[in-house]
C-alpha cells in the first residue's frame, strides 16, 4: 500500500471521507475496485471505538464556588463533567431533536398529555452499588420540582401537579396537558440521584460511566470508568479530567500542545490560526445558543421603557456578526427564539441599527450620564470586544456606556442575575416553552432580565397545553413580541458551538442542542491510540 492509499485510509478511518470519493480517488491511483473495496472496509471497521486512555478537557466555565449538586449547574465545566457522572430519564437526538429513551425505557401520555407514564429501566446501578428504582426517579423529579427548590430546572416543571411510583413506572400528573414533557425531562440539571438528591445532593453520586474521584472547584475534575456501567456504547475512555482553564489563550497553548485534548469556546478570532495547527480540528455547529446583554426591568434606570428601546436600537447586530464572531454567527432579534426551533415565526421583521431612532427613545427616557455594562472574558467569546463596539455604536445615538470588565472567577455569582446590566449568554433548551421557562416566566429562577409579566405567563400556560401546532405557533409569535419589544433581552447573535480537539480524539459527534456535543463529548468521544 502506498503512502498516498494510507493517507486516504486514515481519512476514512478519521471519518472525514465517503466511500464514493475513496473509491474515487483510488480508482485514479489504478487500484480496482475489489482492492479499494476492502481497503475501504478495514478502515470503517477500524472506526470502531477504541477502549482506553485518559481524556483530557480544557474547558471555560468553572469557578471555585460549583458544586456538584446538578441543581446548581450553571456553568460549562459543571455541566460536562455531571454529564461523566450522571444521566437523565431521556436523551435529546441529536440529529432531529427528539426524545430518546435513556434511564426511562419508554414513555406513554394520556390523550389529552395531563398523564405521562414513564417506564423505569431495570438493572442499572449507582456509583455506590445501590440499584436505580423508580422510587430514586420520583425522588429527583420531585426535588426540583418542589416550590421550594432553587434548582435552575424548577421552571420548567412547573406543571407537574402529582409524581407517584406504579410498578416499574413514575407517573407525572400535569395541571394541563403538555406535550413536550419528555423533552424537559433532559435538561442537564435533572439528573438521577439516590433518593433524588435529598440526602447528599453533592455527594456526585450517578448512573453514568464514570465515577467521581477528584473534585477541586475552580481547578479541577476527574472521573473514573465505572465497572458496573450498564451501557457498552458510550463512555470509552478509563479517566476524564476536566481541566478549568478560563483564559482563551491558556486553552488553544494546552490544546496545541497536546496537554489536553478538547477545548470549548474557540474564539471567532482564533478559529483559522488554531485550525493551522498540527494534530487539531475544529468542531463547529449553528446553535440555539445566543450571546446576549440583559437588562433588569424592575431595575432603574432599565425599568424605563424608552430606555431599554434606546439600547436595542443601539447596537449594529451585522457589525457584531462581522467583525467579533468572523461570521461564526447569525443575527439576533431580541427574542430566545430561532430557525432551530420547531414552530418558529419567521415573519417578525428583524430589528436593525438605528442611533437616530435610539436617541430619541433615549431622549425621552429622561437619562443623563453613563450607563455601566459589566462584562468578562467568560461571558461568551469575544464579550469583551463586543461590549466595546456596542460602547463605540451606541455612542453614535449619544449613549454613553461605561464598560467594566469583570474578573472570570465569581462572574456567574456575582455579576450575572446579579448585576442589572451584564454580558451573559445562554446555550438555548430543547423547546421554546422551556426555553421561556427557564429564562422569561415570573417565577423562574434564571429570570435574568426580571421580566415579570402577567399576559406572557398566561400565554406560556396555555400554550403549554395546546396540541394543534397551529395555534401554538401563534402563541409563541405573541411571546416572542412581548419579550422583543417590553422585555429587557438584547440579543445581537445566535453563536455557532465551536470546540476543538486533537485527531486522536475519534467520534466525536456534531450536535446543535449544546457545546461540547451537548455537554457529552466526554462519554462520546474515544481515543486513537494506533
Amino acid at each position: 500500500m502506498s503512502d498516498y492509499t494510507r493517507y486516504l485510509s486514515r481519512q476514512v478511518t478519521r471519518g472525514r471521507m465517503s466511500r464514493r470519493e475513496f473509491l474515487g480517488r483510488s480508482a485514479a491511483l489504478g487500484i480496482t475496485a475489489a482492492t479499494a473495496n476492502s481497503i475501504f472496509s478495514t478502515a470503517v471497521r477500524a472506526q470502531a471505538p477504541q477502549k482506553g486512555g485518559a481524556l483530557k478537557m480544557g474547558l471555560v466555565g468553572g469557578e471555585s464556588t460549583n458544586s456538584l449538586d446538578p441543581a446548581t449547574f450553571l456553568t460549562q465545566v459543571p455541566q460536562n463533567f455531571g454529564n461523566c457522572w450522571g444521566e437523565q430519564l431521556v436523551l435529546q437526538s441529536p440529529e432531529d431533536g427528539s426524545a430518546q429513551p435513556q434511564l426511562a425505557e419508554s414513555w406513554e401520555p394520556s390523550e389529552d398529555a395531563t398523564e405521562w407514564r414513564f417506564k423505569i429501566r431495570k438493572g442499572v446501578t449507582f456509583h455506590d452499588g445501590k440499584e436505580m428504582t423508580p422510587e430514586d426517579v420520583a425522588q429527583t423529579i420531585r426535588r426540583h420540582s418542589d416550590e421550594k427548590t432553587q434548582s435552575a430546572a424548577a421552571g420548567v416543571l412547573t406543571d407537574i401537579d402529582d409524581i407517584s411510583v406504579d410498578g416499574d413506572y413514575v407517573v407525572f400528573r400535569m395541571a394541563r396537558g403538555n406535550a413536550d414533557l419528555p423533552l424537559l425531562l433532559t435538561d442537564y440539571h435533572l439528573i438521577i440521584q439516590p433518593n433524588g438528591g435529598y440526602d447528599a445532593p453533592d455527594a456526585g453520586i450517578g448512573t453514568g460511566p464514570y465515577r467521581v474521584e477528584v473534585n477541586e472547584p475552580g481547578v479541577r475534575h476527574v472521573a473514573t470508568k465505572y465497572d458496573g456501567y450498564w451501557r457498552d456504547d458510550v463512555g470509552h475512555v478509563d479517566s476524564v479530567e476536566v481541566i478549568v482553564m478560563n483564559d482563551n489563550t491558556a486553552r488553544m497553548s494546552a490544546l496545541q500542545s497536546g496537554q489536553v485534548h478538547i477545548i470549548n469556546r474557540v474564539e471567532p478570532r482564533t478559529v483559522e490560526l488554531l485550525a493551522r495547527a498540527a494534530g487539531v480540528a475544529i468542531e463547529n455547529v449553528p446553535s440555539k445558543g445566543h450571546y446576549i446583554f440583559p437588562m433588569f426591568c424592575n431595575t432603574a434606570p432599565f425599568d424605563n421603557h424608552d430606555l431599554r428601546m434606546a439600547l436595542k436600537l443601539a447596537i449594529d447586530r451585522q457589525a457584531m456578526v462581522d467583525q467579533v464572531f468572523q461570521g461564526y454567527a447569525s443575527l439576533g432579534n431580541d427574542f430566545p427564539i430561532n430557525e432551530s426551533y420547531a414552530l418558529f415565526s419567521d415573519d417578525i421583521e428583524q430589528r436593525a441599527y438605528d442611533p437616530d431612532q435610539a436617541k430619541f427613545h433615549y431622549e425621552k427616557s429622561g437619562h443623563s450620564g453613563p450607563i455601566v455594562l459589566r462584562t468578562s472574558d467568560v461571558a461568551f467569546p469575544g464579550a469583551v470586544d463586543a461590549s466595546v463596539l456596542f460602547q463605540q455604536q451606541a455612542a453614535a445615538a449619544g449613549i454613553t456606556l461605561d464598560i467594566q470588565r469583570e474578573p472570570g472567577d465569581g462572574y456567574w455569582t456575582e455579576v450575572w442575575n446579579k448585576q442589572p446590566f451584564c454580558a451573559s449568554y445562554w446555550g438555548g433548551r430543547p423547546t421554546q416553552d422551556s426555553m421561556y421557562s427557564t429564562a422569561y416566566y415570573s417565577d423562574a429562577e434564571w429570570n435574568d432580565t426580571r421580566f415579570f409579566n402577567e399576559e406572557f405567563d398566561s400565554i406560556l400556560l396555555e400554550a403549554r397545553a395546546e396540541l394543534d401546532d397551529t395555534k401554538r405557533k401563534d402563541m409563541y409569535r405573541d411571546m416572542a413580541m412581548m419579550v422583543r419589544d417590553d422585555g429587557g433581552l438584547i440579543l445581537p447573535v445566535f453563536n455557532d458551538f465551536i470546540d476543538a480537539r486533537r485527531e486522536e480524539v475519534q467520534g466525536w459527534v456534531s450536535d446543535p442542542n449544546h457545546e461540547t456535543s451537548n455537554l457529552k463529548a466526554a462519554v462520546r468521544v474515544w481515543l486513537d491510540q494506533s
